[in-house]
């Protein structure tokens, strides 16, 4: 669950493996969020009609989100997923876990998760989860990606999503992130709690998609400032 592409420019130097490690913390606040983002794929898989489940990771980083709730969960067999994270150390990790675990119908690809060709087999999909993203884009750059969500959703599936309420020391985004989900066809489903700086939240699509546009860009970062 890391936010990596091509598009974040030659300015961004950040080690999107060494990134993970919080992970590691089970009081850090990265901990927090990856529990609510489980939490929220559980729900979505156990609310999905019977049958076969898509679902993609945008910028899965290592799968920690998705490779720690499918192996023990009843749906498992019926979810055909693919994960794309562009750092090749990132897939390794994921695509070992998915083995590991014999999930066989789990696709870890290495490469540009911001292009909508990574997601044309698959879109639109039942589960979409956008996590690590938000809080590296423009204000207008998120409302962008999700208008595009409306092509990579299906009618009843549940975009996953997260953005720190104080990214960079700006205002809190959530509230107008979640007027922009739900002006695009979305009902909101879960916000987590605003006492925390991390924010997880899961709208549900009632609309019906747009077909994908091919090869068309999804999002793009803005230049990492380390100082902001």
């Amino acid at each position: 669950m890391a936010a990596r592409s091509p598009k974040t420019g030659p300015a961004d130097d950040r080690d999107w493996y060494a990134w993970h490690a919080p992970y590691d913390d089970p009081d850090s606040g990265l901990s927090r969020r990856l529990s609510w983002v489980r939490d929220r794929i559980r729900v979505a898989l156990d609310e999905a009609p019977p049958g076969a489940v898509r679902l993609i990771s945008l910028c899965a980083g290592q799968g920690r989100d998705v490779l720690g709730v499918l192996p023990g969960h009843p749906r498992r067999d019926d979810v055909t997923a693919r994960l794309v994270e562009l750092d090749p150390r990132n897939t390794a990790v994921a695509a070992r876990e998915a083995a590991a675990a014999g999930l066989r119908k789990v696709e870890v690809v290495t490469g540009d998760a911001s292009r909508t060709s990574a997601y044309a087999s698959l879109a639109p999909a039942d589960v979409v989860l956008a996590c690590g993203l938000f809080g590296n884009m423009s204000d207008a750059g998120i409302e962008r990606m999700i208008g595009c969500c409306t092509q990579l959703c299906a009618t009843g599936g549940t975009v996953v999503w997260t953005r720190g309420r104080q990214a960079r020391g700006a205002p809190d985004l959530v509230p107008r992130i979640c007027a922009w989900f739900e002006e695009r066809g979305f009902e909101r489903v879960w916000v987590s709690d605003p006492e925390y700086p991390e924010c997880c939240g899961a709208h549900r699509f009632t609309a019906v998609p747009a077909p994908l546009e091919p090869d068309a860009t999804i999002f793009i970062f803005t230049p990492y400032r380390p100082e902001a």
